[in-house]
C-alpha cells in the first residue's frame, strides 16, 4: 500500500477522533433560561395559590379575588407555552446527539476497512526481515532509527485511537439516553400542566360565576370605583404638588435660578436609571393583580379604569420597603386607611401608597430595601400595595422598572 493512502486515512481517524458534537451554545443558554423562567412562574403560581386561599376564607366574591385568578390564569398559561419551548429545544438536541451517533457509526464502518489495511500494512512491514530491509535501505543510520521509530508510534496511535473512538460513540449513546429521559420528563410535566388546565377550567367557572355576582350588585360597585378614583385623584394631584415644589425655582442672591440637581443629586439619579429593569421588589413577595395603565373593569361594561402605577399582591402583615435608597420628601393621609409615602431618587420619585402604619419621616434617609411602612389589609383580607415611578412631573411604567417584571429591551 503507498505510504500517502496511509496518510491519507490516519488523517481522516484523526478528523473523526477530534470532532466533538457540540450542542449549540445558544441553545444551552436559552434552555437555562426557560428552566429558570419556569421555576419563577411556578412560584408565582404557588404564592397566588396561596393568597386565594386567605381571600376565599372570607366567604365573600370580590374584585381582589377576580383579578388574582385572571393573574393565575395567565401565569399558568405562560407556564405551558415555556413548557413547550423547553421540550421543542430538547427534541432538537437529541435530533443533534442521533445525527451526530449515527454519523459516528457510519465513519467507523468505513473506517474498519482502512483500519484491516493498516494493521496488515504494520503487521507486514514488523516482521523481522522486513525491519531489516527497512532499515539498510535508509541512507543512514539516523534515517533508519526514524523509520522504526514512526512504524512503533503508528501501531500505537492506531490502538489508542480505535479505544478512543468507542469511547466517544459509548459516551454519545449516553448523552442521546440523558436527552431522551430529559424529554420524557419534561413531557409528564407538560401534561400535569395540561391536568391543572383542566382545574383551571373550572376555576374559570368560579371567576364566571364570581362576576355575574358581582354585577348583580352594579351600584356597590359604582360607588367603590368612584370613590377608589376620588382617592386617585387626590394622591396624583398631592404626588404633582410634591414634585413641583421639589423641583421649583429657587432664589439665590436676588435673582431666580432655575431648579438644578445637586452633584449628589445626580449621582443618585444615574445610579437609579443605571438600576433600571434591577430595582427590588416594593415587597420582599408577591403578584401583581393590577398592571399600569387603562384597562376595561372587570366587572362593569363600557368602564374603563386607570392605574398610575401597580398593584402588588401581598400576605397580610406584609411591609412596603423602599425600592432605592433616597429622601423621604412627603409622609401623607389619602384616606384613615391610605397613607402614602414619596422618596426622592434624584430626578426620580417613588410612591408607596395603601400603608396603615408608616415607620418613616419625611426629610429622613432610607436605603434600598428598607422597611418604610405596613400596607394594610381590608376586612375582605385584600392587601395590595399601590407603587407608582416618576420622573419628574413624568408618569413611569413601574414594570420597566422592577427586577423580573417586565423584559426590558
Amino acid at each position: 500500500m503507498c505510504t500517502g493512502k496511509i496518510k491519507n486515512s490516519i488523517l481522516a481517524l484523526l478528523g473523526l477522533v477530534f470532532f466533538v458534537p457540540q450542542l449549540s451554545f445558544a441553545q444551552n443558554n436559552e434552555s437555562n433560561r426557560l428552566k429558570i423562567k419556569r421555576q419563577k412562574l411556578e412560584n408565582e403560581i404557588k404564592y397566588t395559590n396561596k393568597l386565594l386561599t386567605g381571600v376565599a376564607k372570607n366567604k365573600k366574591s370580590t374584585l381582589y379575588e377576580l383579578q388574582l385568578l385572571d393573574s393565575r390564569i395567565n401565569k399558568r398559561d405562560e407556564l405551558i407555552a415555556t413548557l413547550k419551548r423547553e421540550i421543542y429545544l430538547l427534541d432538537e438536541k437529541i435530533a443533534q446527539s442521533d445525527n451526530t451517533l449515527k454519523k459516528l457509526s457510519d465513519d467507523i464502518k468505513a473506517l474498519k476497512k482502512e483500519y484491516a489495511q493498516i494493521a496488515y500494512y504494520l503487521y507486514r512491514n514488523n516482521s523481522a526481515f522486513n525491519k531489516l530491509i527497512f532499515l539498510f535501505s535508509a541512507d543512514d543510520l539516523n534515517q533508519a532509527y526514524q523509520r522504526l521509530r514512526y512504524m512503533e508510534e503508528m501501531s500505537a496511535f492506531v490502538r489508542k485511537q480505535a479505544e478512543e473512538l468507542k469511547k466517544k460513540e459509548k459516551k454519545q449513546a449516553f448523552q442521546l439516553k440523558k436527552f431522551t429521559g430529559e424529554k420524557k420528563a419534561k413531557k409528564r410535566l407538560l401534561n400535569k400542566q395540561s391536568d391543572e388546565m383542566a382545574r383551571l377550567e373550572l376555576e374559570q367557572k368560579r371567576k364566571n360565576q364570581i362576576r355575574k355576582q358581582l354585577a348583580g350588585k352594579e351600584r356597590k360597585l359604582r360607588a367603590r370605583l368612584h370613590s377608589k378614583q376620588r382617592a386617585a385623584r387626590k394622591l396624583t394631584r398631592q404626588i404633582e404638588t410634591i414634585i413641583a415644589r421639589e423641583t421649583a425655582p429657587v432664589k439665590k442672591k436676588g435673582k431666580t435660578v432655575s431648579y438644578k440637581l445637586t452633584p449628589q443629586e445626580q449621582r443618585l439619579s444615574n445610579s437609579f436609571v443605571a438600576n433600571k429593569g434591577k430595582l427590588p421588589w416594593p415587597v420582599d413577595r408577591g403578584v401583581i393583580s393590577e398592571t399600569f395603565g387603562v384597562h376595561n373593569h372587570p366587572v362593569l361594561k363600557h368602564v374603563k379604569i386607570k392605574n398610575n402605577g401597580v398593584n402588588i399582591a401581598t400576605a397580610a402583615g406584609k411591609n412596603a420597603r423602599s425600592v432605592f435608597e433616597g429622601k423621604v420628601v412627603s409622609v401623607m393621609h389619602i384616606t384613615n386607611t391610605n397613607i402614602a409615602v414619596i422618596i426622592k431618587h434624584g430626578a426620580y420619585f417613588s410612591v408607596y401608597s395603601d400603608l396603615e402604619k408608616v415607620y418613616v419621616k419625611k426629610n429622613e434617609t432610607v436605603i434600598t430595601k428598607e422597611a418604610i411602612g405596613k400596607i394594610h389589609t381590608n376586612l375582605q383580607g385584600k392587601t395590595e400595595l399601590h407603587f407608582e415611578v416618576w420622573k419628574g412631573k413624568v408618569l413611569q411604567n413601574p414594570a420597566y422598572w422592577l427586577r423580573g417584571c417586565c423584559k426590558i429591551n
